[in-house]
């Protein structure tokens, strides 16, 4: 939580195998309207292409929890995703249809999740003697 004003995420799930993947599938439908739009792109528009009101593509980051389980969240420390925000980022992921999955979760809780939903790490048992 950010001062009085609780951080929300996205809890997200795709055919992606990685981050990096994952981070495409968020960016380049938005990218590719943007250039539809403006007739060309440069990394700056990041910051000028809005995914919903108040959030714009370029502050948001995605981080894998799992296979194919991603959370997609601010990383403007100043500028958290409030439960409208991450909201209206659902919708707009939504109609780009790009992850089978897309679940507004309060990023708190999204991490307690992440943490109880792990297994335990594997012992090394000594069975062989």
């Amino acid at each position: 939580m950010i001062g009085n004003v609780r951080e929300y995420c996205l809890i997200v799930e795709g055919a992606y195998l990685s981050e990096s993947d994952a981070e495409h599938a968020l960016r380049d439908p938005f990218i590719e309207d943007w250039v539809e739009q403006t007739g060309h792109f440069k990394i700056h528009n990041m910051n000028e292409i809005q995914v919903t009101a108040g959030v714009t593509l370029g502050s948001l980051g995605v981080i894998m929890l799992d296979e194919r389980l991603f959370e997609i969240a601010s990383v403007d420390g100043d500028h958290p995703l409030t439960e409208l925000k991450a909201k209206g980022v659902a919708e707009a992921l939504k109609r780009q249809d790009m992850f089978d999955e897309i679940e507004v979760k309060p990023r708190d809780e999204a991490a307690e999740l992440l943490q109880t939903d792990s297994p335990p790490p594997a012992s090394e048992s000594s069975d062989e003697e």
